[in-house]
C-alpha cells in the first residue's frame, strides 16, 4: 500500500470500530457472553485447523532464523488453545460490570451523586509474536463492551487471521457486530504509527511486546498507552526461610518457562541462608543449563557445584531482561537491602519475597514499588488468568488507570452521574 492507501484503510478500520463500539457499549451481558461461549466452542472445535495454520507461521519463523525463545511464543499447543477456551468461560460467568453505579451518595442539597463503569470505547492492541493475544484481547474487549483493533506480529499473521475469524463468527451467533473484533491484515509498520495517531477513533493503546517497540509507541502515541517496556522480575530468599520451599519456588519462577516477562531474572538471597540455599538451586540450574551471572560472594560459594555456568555479574545485568536461560544471583545483608536493590533495579514489573518472617513479608508488600508483589509464590503467577481476571490484555507497570495485569476493570472508566428530583443550585 502507498500512503495514501494505508491512510484510508486504516481511517476505514477505525471508523468501523467507532461505530461497533457504540452497539457493544449497549450490548445485552446476555449478548456478551453468548460470544464468549461461542469463541470457547468454536477454539476447541478447531484446535486441528488452528494448529494447520500455526504451523505455518513456525516453519516461517524457522526459516527466517527467529530466536528459539521468539518461535516458542509463537505456538499455539492444545493446552494454549485450551487455557484461551477456559479464559472465555471465566469471563462469561464473571459479573458484568459496565453500567453498575458505585458509591452512590446524597448530598446536602439532595442530589445524589455516585460513578457509573463505562467502556473505554475503541482500543488499538498492538503486539508481537504471541497468537494466543488475539483471544486474550478479543474477549476481553467483548465483555467490557468495547470494541478493538488488533495488529498483532507479521510472523504470526496465519494464526491471527485464523483466530480473529472465530472471534467474529462467534459476535455474529450473538447478534453483536463483528467489526467490535478487527485485525489489521497488511504487515506494513507504517499502519501502526496512522493507528496511533488516530484519536478520533482510537482511545487507548495497548503495545505488548520488546521494549523497542514499546518505546516507540509511547513516544510517538497521540492517544493514551498502557505499557510496560521489560519484565525484570525478581525472587528475594529471605532468613528465615523454608529452604525446599524457597527452592521450589525459585526453580519455578526461572525455569517453567524462560520467554515470558514474570519469569524471574534476579535472584537475591539474603547472606545466612545463602550457604544453604545457594548449592541447592545452583545445582538445579546447572542441571537445566541455566547460567548464573553472580556477585563475588554468590560466585564463591556456587563455585563447588558440579556443571554451574557461573560468570560475575556486571552493573547492567542487575538490569537485565534476558528472556533465556540466565539468572543474576546477588548475596546481600537482608530484607532492606533487597527491598533498596529491587526499587532501583528492578522494572517494576512482579517482585516476590520468600520467607517465615511475617513482619519481613508485610514490609515487602508495603515497600516493593512493583504492579505485583508476592509472598512465598512464584513470579510466574503475575498473570491475568491466575489472577482470576479470565484473560489479561497485558501488564501494566503504569500508575495511572490500570496496574498490573490488565482486565474488564482496565478497559473501562468511571464517569460521574447525578440523580435529582428537581434540585437547583442555590
Amino acid at each position: 500500500m502507498n500512503l495514501a492507501e494505508l491512510t484510508e484503510y486504516t481511517h476505514h478500520l477505525g471508523t468501523r470500530a467507532k461505530t461497533a463500539s457504540a452497539l457493544m457499549a449497549k450490548a445485552p451481558a446476555a449478548s456478551k457472553s453468548q460470544a464468549l461461549k461461542a469463541l470457547a466452542r468454536r477454539l476447541r472445535d478447531n484446535t486441528p485447523a488452528l494448529q494447520i495454520d500455526n504451523a505455518r507461521d513456525l516453519e516461517r519463523a524457522r526459516a527466517a532464523g527467529l530466536a528459539a525463545p521468539m518461535v516458542e511464543r509463537l505456538q499455539l499447543s492444545p493446552q494454549t488453545l485450551e487455557t484461551c477456551a477456559q479464559g472465555c468461560e471465566q469471563l462469561a460467568a464473571m459479573p458484568d460490570i459496565i453500567g453498575a453505579i458505585q458509591g452512590l451518595q446524597q448530598q446536602p442539597s439532595g442530589i445524589r451523586v455516585g460513578r457509573m463503569r463505562v467502556p473505554i470505547g475503541v482500543f488499538c492492541m498492538v503486539y508481537e509474536s504471541r497468537p494466543n493475544v488475539t483471544i486474550e484481547a478479543a474477549s476481553l474487549s467483548i465483555k467490557s463492551g468495547n470494541a478493538c483493533i488488533l495488529r498483532g506480529g507479521s510472523e504470526a499473521m496465519a494464526s491471527n487471521q485464523a483466530l480473529t475469524a472465530l472471534v467474529q463468527q462467534a459476535l455474529a451467533e450473538a447478534g453483536l457486530p463483528q467489526d467490535a473484533v478487527q485485525l489489521v491484515q497488511t504487515t506494513d509498520r507504517a499502519a501502526v504509527g496512522q493507528l496511533i495517531a488516530m484519536p478520533e477513533c482510537v482511545d487507548l493503546i495497548i503495545p505488548r511486546g520488546g521494549k523497542g517497540l514499546i518505546e516507540r509507541i509511547s513516544r510517538e502515541a497521540r492517544v493514551p498507552v498502557i505499557k510496560h517496556l521489560d519484565g525484570n522480575c525478581h525472587t528475594y530468599v529471605d532468613a528465615p526461610c523454608d529452604i525446599a520451599m524457597a527452592v521450589q519456588v525459585a526453580d519455578n519462577a526461572k525455569t517453567h518457562k524462560y520467554s515470558p516477562c514474570n519469569a524471574s531474572e534476579s535472584l537475591l538471597v539474603a547472606r545466612p541462608v545463602a550457604a544453604e540455599f545457594l548449592p541447592k538451586i545452583g545445582a538445579i540450574y546447572a542441571a537445566k543449563g541455566v547460567e548464573m551471572r553472580a556477585c563475588p560472594e554468590a560466585l564463591a560459594i556456587l563455585g563447588a557445584v558440579t556443571g554451574a555456568k557461573l560468570l560475575p555479574a556486571t552493573e547492567q545485568d542487575w538490569s537485565e531482561e534476558y528472556l533465556a536461560p540466565i539468572i543474576s544471583v546477588k548475596v546481600l545483608d537482608g530484607v532492606d537491602a533487597a527491598i533498596a536493590h529491587i526499587n532501583r533495579y528492578s522494572s517494576h514489573h512482579t517482585d516476590a519475597i520468600l520467607t517465615m518472617h511475617h513482619a519481613h513479608a508485610q514490609r515487602f508488600l508495603r515497600e516493593v514499588d512493583s504492579a505485583s508483589v508476592l509472598v512465598n509464590a512464584s513470579t510466574r503467577f503475575a498473570d491475568g488468568f491466575e489472577y482470576g481476571l479470565g484473560a489479561e490484555i497485558g501488564i501494566s507497570t503504569d500508575k495511572l488507570h490500570a496496574r498490573g495485569p490488565v482486565g474488564i476493570e482496565g478497559l473501562t472508566s468511571l464517569k460521574y452521574v447525578v440523580l435529582g428530583e428537581g434540585e437547583i443550585r442555590r
